[in-house]
């Protein structure tokens, strides 16, 4: 009797582990918070807790969905990365978005620029990827040669290098980006390596120590990148570059952005707003740069696309220096019509609801109660242009049924407009 006692012991803790395991191979935790680590797909339902305490795959042709209120917490002494070989769906809402984030003991001074956890990184054989109404923050850790990434050979295939937000790799898949917001990134927030993608009306800031940009678009992407908050990022709000050697020719549709305080905390001159290199494409229309360090700047030694076109961008400085910096014939800054480029300072105020312009251009703690709209009397408000067509007006349909359009430009530069 004793030996079947324990017989049946084992038999029951075989099931329990096997069981166990194979939650962590395929997770769907529909009705309730949970754990995971490994193989991971199906659905995050609303509002649970997920959280990552190691590193987490979704395998090729699968997906996994999260919900809206979601909240996926990142284990920071583990540092898990999160690796898209399949698809992945993070569907929040204004109200209930989505946050991969790390508990709040962690949100501190010293952890202001991340390295808490890796980042997203979707692998080639991911072919889509959304992010709406979606938090990502604290993260950016540098990899190591036991990192899973460098393991799969992805990103940048080694280690010591600091993981961005995400990291899309596909030129035949799509991406779309709206809603959301990345914030306290080690350096790049995202790094993109072909695909069609719409980046639309998200925040940016407080990223980025000795380098990064918030939006970096490499040879492969076709992008409209529109309605997005940038502020203060270390380098460039947007890195525009055909480099890389995929197909298509990267070609960026660049419009109705906010940029402010970019570029000033690189230690280096290399740019401060947009950057163009290696023959990329780019069409750059009703975009406001407030104390940039530069406006739309180019490589002089890897110039971009001859076809590429800048119009109708407005430019303001508090102070004398940054005026000087954004001087087309001054530092390899591109000149584009109808651009409004004022060479004193305090010329070509925007009038901005609620933002103090004297501000430190160094400045990169956000405050959410700045207000970017534009005030009813700004001259800003008539000063764009609608003389153009974004790439995915007819919309991107995803394999769920869902479709995403790029929204339409606006007659106002900047991406806010009037508040009434």
């Amino acid at each position: 009797m004793k030996n079947k006692c324990i017989l049946s012991l084992l038999a029951f803790f075989i099931v329990v582990l096997s069981a166990c395991e194979k939650a962590n191979i395929d997770v769907d935790t529909s009705d309730a918070d949970g754990s995971a680590i490994g193989e991971v797909s199906g659905v995050w339902s609303k509002g649970s807790v997920q959280h990552i305490k190691g590193d987490i795959i979704i395998p090729e042709g699968k997906s996994l969905t999260i919900e809206e209120g979601v909240t996926v917490l990142m284990d920071s002494v583990n540092k898990p990365e999160i690796v898209v070989l399949g698809n992945l769906y993070a569907l929040g809402t204004a109200e209930n978005p989505v946050k991969f984030t790390v508990e709040d003991g962690y949100k501190t001074k010293t952890n202001e620029f991340g390295k808490l956890w890796g980042g997203i990184l979707a692998a080639p054989s991911c072919q889509e990827l959304v992010l709406d109404n979606t938090v990502i923050e604290y993260g950016g850790a540098i990899t190591s040669d036991a990192s899973t990434s460098v393991k799969m050979g992805l990103y940048k295939k080694v280690s010591g290098e600091a993981l961005p937000a995400l990291w899309f790799s596909n030129p035949d898949g799509k991406l779309v980006v709206q809603n959301s917001t990345v914030s306290h990134f080690h350096e790049d927030c995202t790094y993109i390596e072909g695909g069609k993608i719409i980046f639309a009306n998200n925040r940016f800031f407080s990223n980025g120590v000795t380098g990064g940009e918030a939006m970096n678009f490499k040879s492969g992407c076709l992008a409209d990148v529109a309605y997005n908050l940038v502020y203060s990022v270390n380098t460039n709000a947007l890195k525009l570059s055909n480099s890389g050697d995929r197909t298509p020719q990267a070609y960026i549709i660049v419009y109705n952005n906010t940029m402010l305080n970019t570029g000033w905390r690189r230690p280096t001159a290399k740019g401060g707003s947009i950057w163009l290199e290696a023959s990329v494409r780019a069409e750059i229309y009703n975009n406001l740069f407030a104390n940039t360090r530069f406006g739309v700047k180019r490589d002089p030694k890897k110039p971009e696309d001859s076809r590429s076109v800048s119009s109708n961008n407005w430019y303001y400085g508090y102070g004398q220096l940054t005026v000087d910096q954004f001087q087309v014939g001054k530092n390899d800054i591109v000149g584009g019509s109808n651009d409004v480029r004022g060479k004193v300072a305090g010329e070509n105020n925007p009038k901005f609801v609620s933002y103090p312009l004297e501000t430190s251009v160094d400045n990169y703690v956000f405050d959410s109660t700045w207000d970017f709209h534009l005030q009813g009397n700004s001259p800003a408000l008539k000063a764009g242009t609608l003389a153009f067509k974004p790439h995915f007006t007819s919309g991107l349909v995803m394999s769920n049924g869902l479709t995403y359009n790029s929204p339409q430009p606006a007659a106002y530069v900047g991406a806010f407009g009037s508040k009434f």
